[in-house]
């Protein structure tokens, strides 16, 4: 059962839906003609009303967005499970389009149905035009980071270890003359594999292991609080996909990059 959601919700009562739906059940369908009436300029392609409790998930190409089961309270922003730790929604976008998130900026999307804006709020804040994000990683515990590699360059990694272009980054890394602080955020439900990762007696090895979807063998129970710092300080920065790559002076790039632009972009580092 999810326990929380983070999201912003608009009334849509008074607006006027989209057609050639596919809905799961009659309820669905009943679903489907409201928003047909609420929302005619989105094309809306699927609605399931029972994959996560008290919402109805409406798919429009290969966006997102959710309502109440009588289609008059339009939601939109990302589903938290808190018990699993898992991101319903950026496990869903993966599933519809997997380049949304392990590609580009790796950044899952949610639909922003007729002209209505997403809000912003600090698990999802809004980016500002024109502006180089900067974070400061000094007080992020050691907990959490698997440290491999050797350089007189110092790169941090927020990545997830199912996400494929982490993966590629990872060994884009590994044929560099760089040290790499791997910190794992579980975006896709994987934090199960990141405290196994985080608990193994050879973390670097593990890390390895796990991006090559082998068994992590001999993990014990750890602490893995730095793990939820990862997790938190990933919220408050705004990633909401990986990889994220942070430069020693704490500049920061959204999604996979090629060794050539690596090797330049560290370069300019203070």
């Amino acid at each position: 059962m999810v326990k929380a959601i983070i999201l912003s919700v608009v009334g849509v009562a008074g607006l006027a839906g989209a057609t050639g739906l596919y809905a799961a059940s009659d309820s669905d369908a009943a679903l489907a003609k409201a928003l047909a009436t609420r929302l005619p300029k989105t094309a809306v392609t699927s609605i399931d009303c029972g994959r996560i409790a008290a919402l109805c998930e409406v798919q429009a190409g290969q966006n997102l967005f959710y309502t109440d089961k009588g289609g008059r309270y339009l939601v939109i922003g990302r589903v938290y499970d808190m018990e699993t730790r898992q991101d319903l929604t950026a496990a869903r976008l993966l599933e519809i389009s997997p380049e949304t998130l392990v590609g580009g900026a790796a950044r899952p999307t949610v639909a922003e149905p007729e002209d209505q804006q997403a809000v912003a709020s600090p698990a999802n804040p809004a980016p500002v035009a024109g502006r180089t994000q900067k974070v400061a990683l000094d007080k992020l515990p050691a907990s959490g980071a698997i440290t491999w590699g050797a350089g007189q360059q110092t790169v941090t990694v927020f990545s997830d270890l199912r996400c494929g272009y982490c993966n590629q980054l990872h060994r884009t890394l590994a044929a560099m003359n760089v040290k790499v602080v791997e910190r794992p955020i579980s975006v896709l439900g994987t934090r199960s594999i990141s405290d196994a990762v985080i608990c193994s007696s050879d973390r670097s090895k593990a890390l390895t292991r796990a991006y090559n979807r082998e068994p992590l063998d001999g993990a014990k129970k750890c602490d893995t609080s730095g793990l939820d710092a990862n997790e938190a300080f990933a919220r408050q920065n705004g990633f909401t996909g990986t990889p994220v790559i942070v430069r020693s002076d704490g500049a920061v790039v959204h999604g996979y990059r090629p060794r050539e632009f690596l090797e330049s972009w560290l370069k300019g580092a203070n």
